[in-house]
């Protein structure tokens, strides 16, 4: 029995503010099988202590990670744009932010590198993109 292939991909923005964290970013499935779902996981460099904001599919998973849903992915094809906002603990002049596939709906990727990300935003609020 075939495995499907599905191309997962992550573009997006991190800013940091004032201990606000946001990210903002669209998945893609560069294909050649669609998927049903998949799941992103979020992982900042300090703890999370507020999640004002997380979108519906969204979820804390632990003390500085949370984990978002794409939904349906078909090949070719770009899905909803998911933002997340968090205060991390402290007022840190800098904040890593790790995205990457924690569930791919069984599919298998060959092409990781456009699905895992590491950012780090400083307190600026400028926005830096990946």
């Amino acid at each position: 029995m075939a495995v499907p292939e599905a191309d997962l991909a992550f573009h997006g923005e991190v800013s940091l503010h004032a201990g606000s964290v946001r990210v903002r970013f669209t998945p893609q499935n560069h294909g050649p099988s669609d998927l049903a779902d998949a799941t992103v996981r979020l992982r900042w460099s300090k703890p999370v202590v507020e999640a004002t904001r997380l979108p519906e599919g969204c979820l804390r998973a632990g003390v500085s990670s949370v984990l978002c849903r794409t939904g349906a992915l078909d090949a070719g094809s770009v899905g909803r744009v998911v933002e997340v906002v968090v205060r991390v603990a402290g007022a840190p002049g800098e904040v890593g932010v790790r995205i990457d596939t924690a569930w791919s709906g069984g599919a298998v990727d060959h092409n990781p590198r456009n699905n895992r990300h590491a950012v780090l935003a400083l307190d600026t609020g400028d926005v830096y993109y990946f």
